[in-house]
């Protein structure tokens, strides 16, 4: 996904491509789901995991680092009793909110048609 211009290429998929990397972090479930939920406004560990029905606290976590690493999100310590962390999309971060909100749009209005195609796969494999 590299030429030698140090640009990814989409047609290739490099595995040593740095922006494969990226996009894995980026689009996978929880960071996707995260991001969405920071839209609202900074939000404390445990608000956001309450919104996100089923994710653990390891994986929450693992999440958000990576979140943090990569600059989409901001992390600032309150000096309360006890310590909390609260989390804030950064700007860069909010640059991704239009491609998610567009897929997120996409998949509540396409859903009924996958549905159909999912239906009409099962059907040929039984």
């Amino acid at each position: 996904m590299k030429d030698l211009s140090g640009r990814c290429e989409v047609e290739h998929f490099s595995v040593d491509c740095p922006c494969r990397l990226l996009f894995d972090q980026i689009a996978d479930k929880w960071s996707m789901m995260i991001l969405s939920v920071l839209d609202a406004g900074p939000q404390r560990f445990n608000e956001v995991k309450r919104r996100l029905e089923g994710v653990s606290q390891k994986s929450l976590t693992q999440t958000l680092r990576k979140l943090e690493r990569n600059g989409l999100i901001e992390r600032r310590v309150i000096a309360s009793s006890p310590v909390a962390v609260e989390y804030a999309m950064s700007e860069l971060g909010q640059t991704l909110l239009p491609p998610f909100r567009a897929l997120y749009v996409w998949t509540k209005e396409m859903f009924p048609q996958v549905e159909a195609a999912r239906a009409a796969f099962d059907a040929k494999a039984a």
